[in-house]
């Protein structure tokens, strides 16, 4: 009788979680979108213009995505709101960082802002009482080590810090408090209109985009420029929608810091390959953290996460 059960037991696939397939997905097409992202802006084509792109790239995600939810908006006022917030604090982070790389150093932004994700598991262990096992802890931490060193390079010395700081601070917060809500907002409404207002959000900011941008400048508006963004820009927004159903089946805990430190790595991996370089010692050691954090994140079994914040 015992070995029949044995047997039987063995015989039963293995389920992986939803949640990673979703989460794989968006390392994925970020991680592509993430090499080829800054082609466009080396072909004169402005960062703003790029965000415009990105925009309206959002909206054919958008409408596969309400097809797929046959047409249905949720337009109560609790679902207005989050899926508002979510939209504005990622698009107004966004036009934040424009001004912020403008008033200070890049390799100092950027690894500051890479660190959203804390703000995320934070407010996931605290607020939603996620939890996770031994692994999960050991790939979260790993991640967040991870983070800061793909984009850290040394700078010439010590810097000032002055409005540029707390501009990087005011996106850190924007980037972890809307992956945050996704997660909130997937518990009282489904992930398709989450999406819409985030589609929505992004087209609202536009005009603030257009008029940020120098029209005195020289502007590429050949294949190089809004077509090269397009195609790139695309993959951000399907990675963003994925990103939407990986919060809706998986812990904001696990899946922030798998995304946030899988994606970079990729990043640094395709880009190495197309220079024929090795990375510094820093990425070096990003991309090792960030293998392991992956890894521990990935096996982390399933039923010993419950996901109480669902």
């Amino acid at each position: 009788m015992e070995t029949t059960t044995i047997a039987t037991q063995a015989a039963v696939p293995v389920r992986r979680p939803r949640w990673l397939g979703y989460a794989l997905a968006t390392t994925l097409l970020w991680g592509v979108w993430g090499a080829c992202a800054g082609l466009p802006t080396q072909y004169g084509f402005p960062e703003t213009l790029v965000y415009v792109v990105w925009a309206l790239t959002m909206i054919p995600p958008a409408l596969v995505a309400l097809r797929r939810n046959g047409w249905r908006v949720r337009r109560d006022p609790r679902s207005v709101a989050y899926g508002l917030a979510i939209g504005l604090l990622g698009a107004g982070g966004q036009m934040v960082l424009f001004y912020a790389v403008k008033a200070g150093p890049a390799y100092l932004i950027f690894p500051l802002i890479s660190l959203s994700p804390v703000i995320t598991i934070a407010l996931s262990y605290l607020l939603l009482r996620e939890r996770t096992g031994a692994l999960g802890v050991a790939g979260i931490v790993l991640a967040i080590c991870a983070l800061p060193l793909f984009d850290y390079a040394p700078g010439a010395g010590p810097r000032e810090y002055g409005v540029w700081f707390v501009l990087a601070l005011a996106v850190l917060a924007a980037w972890g408090l809307q992956a945050y809500f996704i997660k909130l907002a997937n518990a009282s409404m489904d992930a398709e209109s989450i999406f819409f207002y985030m589609t929505l959000s992004a087209l609202l900011v536009i005009p603030a985009a257009l008029a940020m941008t120098d029209f005195t400048q020289p502007i590429n508006y050949g294949p190089s420029g809004p077509l090269l963004a397009a195609v790139t820009q695309v993959l951000n927004a399907i990675g963003a929608l994925t990103l939407v159903y990986a919060f809706r089946h998986g812990k904001a805990l696990v899946v922030s810091p798998l995304v946030n430190a899988g994606a970079p790595l990729l990043t640094t991996l395709i880009a190495m390959a197309a220079a024929g370089t090795l990375p510094n010692g820093y990425k070096v050691a990003g991309i090792a953290l960030a293998l392991a954090a992956a890894l521990c994140l990935a096996l982390q079994p399933e039923n010993d996460q419950p996901n109480q914040g669902a």
